[in-house]
C-alpha cells in the first residue's frame, strides 16, 4: 500500500517538510479554502499538485471533494451542485489526480463526545459515549422523539448523568459534537457559528421526511451523474462509511454494514464506484466483522484508513491501538490483494506533547507518526512472508 497521510494545508501546523522526513508517499487533502458547492478550477487543483510535488510528494487523494447537504436530501439545488461536482471532477482528472473519498452522511461527518479521553500510559483518544450522545440529543439538541431512540439501560445512564451535568459540561459536548469535530473540514458547522445548536437543528430539519430509501435513490442519482466525468478521467470515488456506523439523531444512515455496502456497490455496478474501507469506522459497530469486509470488498476499495475501534458495554467505544490483531490482518489483505493502494493512519492518540500544539482531532502528529510506523511494520513483515512463500 502507499503510505499516506491527512494534510490540512498550507497552514497545518505539519508540514510537507516534516512528513516526508517521517516516511510518507502521499498527500491526502482537499481545497479547504474553497466554499461546499463552488468549482475547483484547474488553476486552483494545480496550484495544490504542484505544490506538494515541490516537496518530493504527491497528491494520492483527495478528501474530501464535499456533497452538499442539498446533493444528499435531494434539494431543489441539487441539478447545479451536481454539475459543479462534474466540473470539479474533470479538473482534478486533467490534473492528474484520481481518487476522491467523500460521504454520503447528513449533517454530521463524525461524531465523538470526547476527543481527549486519558488512556492508562498518560495519551488520549477519541471516545464515543452513547449515554452522553443521548443526554445531548434528549436535552440539549431536544430533538422531538428523541428519548424513544435509546433502549432502557442508556436512559438509566442519562439519569444519572443529569445529576451532575453543569453548563460547562454541556458546552463540552456541544463543542465536542457539532464543533470541534466538523468546524476543520468544509463542514456545516463553522467555529465560528454563535449559536451552533441552532444552526445545527436547521441541518436537522433538511432531513424531514427522508428516511433510507430516499438516501439511498439520491445517492445513486449521484453517482449516477458523475460516473461519466470518473470514466473519462479514470477517477475512483469511494465513499466512507458511517462513523459510527449506527442510527443517531433520527438520520438515516446507509452505509453502516455489508449489506449497505453490497447495496450502494450493486446499485452503481461501475468499478469507479467504490469504498474508502475505514476498518475504525465500521469496527465501531459490534455487528461488523471487519476483517470478514475487507476480504470481501478489497476488489472495490480504494483508499484505505488504517485505525479500529474497541466496542464497550453500552454501546460506548473508543480508538484502539494500531496493533490490534484485527487492523493486522485488514493490513495483510490490503497489502497483499490491492497493492499501491492509497492507505493513512487515522485518529491516533495525541502523545509527547501533541496535546498543546493545537491539533485538530484525531490528527495529532507525534500518535500519527508512531501508528505508521506501527503499520510501516506490519507492511514490511506482510511482504517479507509474501516473499518467502514465493521462494
Amino acid at each position: 500500500m502507499e503510505k499516506t497521510w491527512r494534510w490540512f494545508g498550507p497552514d497545518d501546523r505539519i508540514t510537507l517538510g516534516m512528513l516526508r522526513q517521517i516516511g510518507v508517499e502521499g498527500i491526502v487533502t482537499s481545497l479547504h479554502h474553497i466554499a461546499n458547492g463552488d468549482v475547483w478550477t484547474y488553476d486552483e487543483v494545480m496550484k495544490m499538485k504542484l505544490f506538494i510535488e515541490s516537496h518530493g510528494l504527491r497528491w494520492s487523494v483527495v478528501e474530501s471533494l464535499p456533497v452538499c447537504e442539498a446533493i444528499k436530501y435531494g434539494g431543489d439545488d441539487r441539478d447545479r451542485l451536481i454539475a459543479n461536482y462534474i466540473e470539479s471532477l474533470a479538473n482534478l482528472g486533467k490534473a492528474g489526480v484520481k481518487t476522491v473519498c467523500y460521504n454520503f452522511m447528513p449533517v454530521l461527518d463524525w461524531a465523538r463526545t470526547d476527543l481527549d479521553y486519558p488512556n492508562p500510559d498518560g495519551t488520549t483518544n477519541l471516545y464515543f459515549n452513547r449515554a452522553e450522545f443521548a443526554y445531548f440529543d434528549i436535552f440539549i439538541l431536544k430533538r422531538e422523539g428523541a428519548q424513544a431512540d435509546y433502549d432502557e439501560a442508556t436512559l438509566l445512564r442519562v439519569d444519572e448523568l443529569r445529576q451532575k451535568m453543569d453548563a460547562d459540561s454541556e458546552r463540552r459536548l456541544v463543542e465536542n459534537i457539532i464543533v470541534k469535530t466538523q468546524g476543520f473540514v468544509n463542514g456545516n458547522i463553522s467555529e465560528n457559528d454563535l449559536d451552533p445548536v441552532a444552526r445545527f437543528r436547521e441541518l436537522l430539519d433538511l432531513y424531514k421526511g427522508i428516511d433510507a430509501d430516499a438516501l439511498r435513490a439520491n445517492m445513486k442519482y449521484f453517482l449516477e451523474a458523475i460516473m461519466p466525468v470518473c470514466r473519462e478521467y479514470d477517477i475512483n470515488m469511494c465513499v466512507h462509511p458511517d462513523d459510527p456506523p449506527l442510527q443517531i439523531l433520527g438520520l438515516p444512515r446507509i452505509v453502516t454494514c455489508d449489506a449497505d455496502i453490497e447495496a450502494f456497490l450493486e446499485a452503481v455496478p461501475d468499478p469507479h464506484n467504490g469504498l474508502t474501507f475505514c476498518a475504525g469506522s465500521l469496527s465501531a459497530g459490534a455487528h461488523n466483522d471487519v476483517v470478514s469486509l475487507a476480504r470481501k470488498y478489497a476488489s472495490r476499495t480504494h483508499f484505505v484508513h488504517a485505525r479500529i475501534c474497541n466496542v464497550l458495554p453500552g454501546g460506548d467505544f473508543k480508538e484502539a491501538s494500531h496493533l490490534d490483531p484485527r487492523l493486522v490482518e485488514v493490513v495483510r489483505i490490503f497489502e497483499r490483494e490491492r497493492p499501491g493502494v492509497p492507505m493513512r493512519v487515522d485518529h491516533a492518540p495525541l502523545m509527547l506533547g501533541d496535546g498543546e500544539m493545537g491539533y485538530n482531532a484525531g490528527y495529532s502528529f507525534h500518535g500519527r507518526m508512531l501508528a505508521l510506523g506501527m503499520v510501516s511494520g506490519m507492511m514490511a513483515a506482510i511482504n517479507n512472508e509474501s516473499n518467502t512463500e514465493k521462494r
